[in-house]
């Protein structure tokens, strides 16, 4: 009780503080965050991101105060020994609060910066159980936070390490300790890691990604582990008013191909449902080689959708093809119902990677859909 009094606490903080901040406060509307819109045009007070500068590392793992809001995103597909299947997911996620010149000057140790999110979930395919967990956290008393060393929502961490990162979260029903070793180099999507993703100056974010990780690890549900091993992929972003106008949502793909290669393509999708110009991916050969990938060489068709129990049609199943690269690819879920209906509505899951003429297994990965909702597949009909 007292941890769902915290949360809403913590949410009507956040509301109040765009309220504050914004010259042009928005319609307050209830129900879940919308993440489109804490993406969309940020108070002046906030950095923006207006083009490429190198990146420099580890001391761009750490939290970037300055800007709007910035994630930390892993996901990942697992097997124990006796091939049953797991997908996971831990993401970190800040929102800022404003900037230290914008903020009340408040002597006292609560004094938040930001609010902090985490999203924990495993997919248990054999079952079709979709377990997952949201936290909420202030930017204060060091309850959450990110350094270049580590990154953490109380006792949800993550840990760098000389190979790469080991993630620990419990969440009681289920949990993930894993080892996660980079296999290939970083990867700078975009411009030198400038991934811009609108007309205006700052509708941009630095963007970077470890593309494939070798993970080794346990997997505990329901009070029984399961030493596992796969492959897991990590995505960091950071930026203010990333989103140009009119963007509804997007549809992010992470694909592990079986002969070496990564895949990763996004589409930001407009109020009339079709893919911004600014949308974009990256295909990483074996060695790391990456060749970044504009929107006219890619192409993305849903072919099939899942209605959830609200009545929201998600396009669980795809075929995406890059023409440069040979690749035809079917994109189907390992089930239908990978759906977060928690204070962020989206859906994220594992999927399988298939040839669209034969249906032969040629890889896995993850899919992220936001932004759907019955009222906006009403007024495309």
């Amino acid at each position: 009780m007292r941890r769902d009094l915290l949360i809403v606490m913590l949410l009507v903080a956040l509301a109040a503080t765009w309220l504050v901040l914004r010259s042009d406060p928005p319609e307050v509307v209830s129900g879940p965050l919308d993440t489109t819109a804490l993406l969309a045009e940020a108070p002046e007070a906030f950095e923006r991101i207006t083009g490429p500068r190198p990146l420099d590392f580890p001391a761009d793992h750490a939290a970037h105060p300055g800007y709007r809001s910035e994630w930390w995103y892993f996901t990942g597909n697992l097997f124990d020994r006796d091939g049953r299947r797991f997908g996971m997911q831990f993401t970190l996620f800040r929102f800022g609060l404003g900037t230290e010149a914008s903020r009340p000057s408040l002597d006292s140790v609560f004094a938040a910066d930001a609010v902090w999110m985490a999203h924990l979930a495993v997919s248990d395919i054999e079952n079709r159980r979709f377990l997952n967990r949201e936290r909420f956290a202030r930017g204060a008393l060091g309850l959450a936070g990110a350094t270049a060393d580590r990154w953490w929502l109380r006792d949800w961490t993550v840990t760098r390490t000389e190979a790469g990162w080991r993630l620990n979260a419990d969440a009681g029903e289920f949990a993930l300790d894993l080892a996660l070793d980079a296999v290939k180099p970083v990867v700078l999507q975009g411009d030198r890691g400038y991934s811009q993703k609108g007309p205006a100056a700052g509708n941009a974010s630095r963007y970077y990604t470890y593309s494939r990780l070798a993970a080794d690890g346990r997997v505990r549900i329901d009070g029984r582990a399961y030493a596992v091993e796969g492959t897991a992929w990590l995505d960091r972003e950071w930026g203010s008013s990333q989103l140009g106008p009119g963007i509804e949502g997007w549809d992010w793909f992470a694909l592990q191909l079986d002969d070496g290669r990564d895949l990763m393509l996004y589409r930001l999708r407009t109020e009339a449902g079709e893919a911004s110009p600014f949308s974009a991916g990256a295909l990483v050969q074996s060695d790391g080689a990456t060749t970044i990938l504009g929107r006219d060489e890619f192409s993305l068709e849903p072919v099939r959708r899942w209605r959830d129990p609200d009545g929201v049609d998600w396009p669980v199943a795809w075929r995406a093809r890059v023409p440069s690269a040979g690749l035809d690819l079917s994109i189907v879920p390992t089930f239908d119902d990978q759906q977060w209906r928690t204070g962020v509505r989206y859906w994220e899951g594992a999927i399988d990677v298939r040839a669209s003429d034969s249906e032969i297994p040629l890889g896995r990965g993850y899919l992220e859909l936001s932004g759907y909702s019955a009222a906006s597949a009403r007024g495309r009909r």
